[in-house]
């Protein structure tokens, strides 16, 4: 199976990402980046290749360990504690500079 990712990088696609990235690489430093940005490519396409064979693997059962979406406490039980430690307030609210 040929992927897209397993084309050989051209130092005008290095050029290009650079652009993109907005950095300054020189010609020594393209031939590096074509190469290692090659062996990055090849070890995605083998990571690929396996979960695509092996299918979508898990390190066991899928569930969720959230809590279930109930109030745990009474609504407003800690607003005034809270309240109480705010630098200013404005009623039940705690006020804020405003920004700009």
């Amino acid at each position: 199976m040929l992927l897209w990712f397993s084309m050989a990088i051209e130092l005008k696609d290095v050029e290009h990402l650079a652009g993109l990235a907005r950095i300054a690489v020189s010609d020594s430093e393209k031939e590096l980046i074509r190469h290692d940005l090659e062996e990055v490519l090849a070890y995605v396409s083998q990571v690929t290749e396996v979960t695509a064979e092996f299918g979508a693997t898990t390190a066991g059962e899928l569930r969720n360990v959230m809590r279930e979406d109930t109030n745990p406490h009474e609504p407003g039980i800690f607003t005034e504690d809270i309240l109480k430690q705010a630098p200013a307030r404005e009623g039940n609210r705690v006020s804020v500079k405003k920004i700009l």
